[in-house]
């Protein structure tokens, strides 16, 4: 809990401390209750991660499906109007900003939601479609919508994002 609640104070120049983290950041409060959640949920008693989720959308303004996989240290910051859909997967030290979804495209009901994977960052209001991958240390900017996958260490911007930057690694 500690690294975690350390991870948001370094992400969050407004972060004044700890108690102030736990008590008044509603993405931290909703990744507390969805983590309660999807542990209900991974031992199939799913009614009670429903009513804890729907309980997180009504008081919190952010929905986060408890069979979503969420891996250590998201930070959602502001949090108003966040959705991340039921197939979604986000790794390590993630960080969105409000109004950002993880939505899905049509009604299958195999993976139809993004993979966001490590050190990745989704500006406000992005939006992101699909059964997609982002790669690791990508950075997407504000309300920029994306369809694809994208790779690797890329900057993403625009309606239909495109890649601005693609830093190229050596060996």
């Amino acid at each position: 809990m500690f690294k975690y609640l350390k991870s948001v104070k370094e992400r969050d120049p407004a972060a004044r401390s700890y108690l102030q983290i736990i008590l008044f950041y509603p993405g931290v409060q909703a990744l507390f209750w969805y983590r309660i959640s999807h542990f209900f949920y991974k031992i199939k008693l799913t009614f009670i991660s429903m009513i804890i989720m729907y309980l997180v959308r009504v008081f919190l303004n952010i929905e986060i499906h408890y069979a979503a996989k969420i891996g250590k240290r998201l930070f959602i910051d502001h949090g108003s109007g966040v959705v991340i859909g039921a197939t979604s997967v986000i790794g390590d030290d993630v960080t969105i900003y409000h109004n950002v979804t993880l939505g899905g495209t049509g009604k299958d009901r195999v993976k139809r939601h993004p993979t966001v994977k490590n050190n990745v960052v989704i500006g406000a209001g992005a939006t992101l479609l699909g059964n997609i991958t982002i790669g690791n240390n990508v950075k997407i900017g504000a309300n920029t919508i994306v369809l694809e996958n994208i790779p690797d260490n890329a900057t993403v911007v625009g309606v239909k994002g495109r890649i601005i930057l693609k830093v190229v690694e050596e060996n």
